[in-house]
């Protein structure tokens, strides 16, 4: 049977890539290679974390969201923003120009992802009440980060906490808030999500916890920036008052989840490459005093995603400034207990292990082939240049082992063999003229 092809919103570009190797030394689950002058993205081992696309100086990483025409396609569209868009806009008093110019824009209704936050906020606090959970829980909101464990540290997943991103938990709500309202099918009904990145665009269409994903689609910050921007100020609508806590709107910056949920024993920790230095110490077991880790695949947080349109230190201080202007009162109180119960709040499905790390299913076959892959190491310079298209040594190592790839494709070895060829010829022409 011929395997699915996995869904992915961070795209190559292959007429603008220049085979350089800028983005092969970056990606945290090294899935890119170089072969033949172009990069090629290996699907099993992409998180879609972006982090090839902000250092792409060719532009040729691209992500792949729905265009803002997509609601027409629906007979109802709401909008559910994430909190990172409130950042985007310079000298915001309030975060209800931002709700009144999505509605001008063409959706119906909006509803907030903060207040979905909220809500998840509370529901993780409870988790975190329950006897015999592993530590630290760790949190479920990044996709890119949940990938990240089901790639390099699945021993890790059981950690992970089965409580659904906000992002549907609030996409589910608004349908059911939206039916009732209009009295309409659910299925009339288009959720967007106005997403700050890609890896929440790929959690939409390859859900991780769940069978299906509530929202029907995402729109990049970076598209719809110009026209929100155009609309704010000018809209006649009777301004919408926001809905959420400070602590729902501070889910944008990182720190936000853990200081809503546990701001006692908990750690917050930005960036992939961090991310994954604290994942290695909770795997070896140093961080046993951690109750909660939240970790979030873009530099400060949500506001840093690579589909963001202001600087995410600007963006972080506009949402400090902004959550000022709701409800300081925490989530454990001001959301209701009842809604623990009503909506389904938690996954529904287990989050499983990507074996693409593994050499061979058969235990014994890939015993050899690490052998082989170590051999082949010792052969290789070790000076991880990514000259031969792959990442490191080992990573070419693993792709000859795995038949990508041959030991010549290094330089430095090829050079080697050259010289010694060069050696011989020159003997063999000495034997001669003798």
């Amino acid at each position: 049977m011929e395997q699915k092809r996995l869904y992915h919103s961070v795209r190559l570009d292959k007429t603008q890539c220049k085979g350089c190797t800028n983005c092969l030394r970056h990606c945290p689950t090294e899935a890119i290679r170089v072969r033949g002058g172009r990069a090629h993205i290996i699907d099993e081992r992409c998180i879609d974390c972006g982090e090839c696309i902000r250092i792409c100086d060719y532009h040729a990483k691209v992500a792949v969201t729905d265009d803002i025409s997509a609601i027409r396609g629906f007979p109802h569209a709401v909008a559910i923003p994430a909190p990172s868009l409130y950042g985007q806009f310079k000298g915001l008093k309030s975060i209800s120009p931002v709700l009144d110019a999505l509605k001008a824009i063409g959706f119906e209704e909006v509803f907030e992802v903060a207040r979905g936050a909220d809500i998840v906020s509370r529901a993780i606090h409870e988790k975190l009440r329950e006897p015999g959970l592993p530590k630290p829980l760790i949190s479920s909101a990044c996709p890119a980060v949940v990938r990240l464990i089901q790639v390099r540290f699945p021993d890790l997943i059981p950690n992970i906490v089965d409580v659904k991103q906000p992002m549907e938990v609030a996409a589910m709500i608004a349908r059911q808030e939206f039916c009732r309202k209009h009295d309409c099918a659910p299925e009339d009904v288009g959720i967007f999500f106005i997403t700050p990145c890609p890896a929440k665009m790929t959690a939409i269409r390859s859900p991780i916890g769940q069978k299906k994903s509530a929202v029907d689609g995402a729109i990049s910050m970076m598209e719809i920036y110009g026209l929100l921007l155009n609309e704010m100020g000018k809209t006649n609508l009777k301004p919408t008052s926001p809905s959420s806590t400070a602590y729902g709107i501070r889910w944008a910056a990182s720190s936000g989840e853990a200081s809503a949920v546990c701001p006692e024993n908990s750690l917050a920790v930005d960036g992939i490459h961090n991310v994954i230095h604290v994942l290695e110490e909770i795997e070896n077991n140093r961080l046993n005093d951690l109750v909660f880790f939240e970790g979030n695949a873009c530099m400060g947080g949500c506001v840093g995603g690579p589909l963001t349109f202001e600087n995410n230190y600007v963006a972080k201080n506009a949402i400090r400034k902004l959550a000022h202007t709701v409800t300081e009162q925490h989530p454990t109180e001001h959301v209701p207990v009842s809604l623990m119960t009503k909506y389904p709040l938690y996954c529904d499905t287990p989050i499983e292990p990507n074996s693409v790390m593994k050499l061979d299913d058969n235990l014994m076959v890939a015993m050899q082939k690490m052998e082989r892959m170590n051999e082949i190491l010792e052969r290789l310079p070790g000076y991880d240049c990514g000259s031969c298209g792959s990442p490191t040594c080992r990573t070419l190592a693993e792709d000859i082992v795995r038949g990508f790839a041959s030991e010549l494709d290094c330089i430095h070895v090829l050079k080697d063999r050259l010289k010694v060829m060069a050696e011989h010829m020159v003997e063999i022409a000495q034997t001669k003229r003798e």
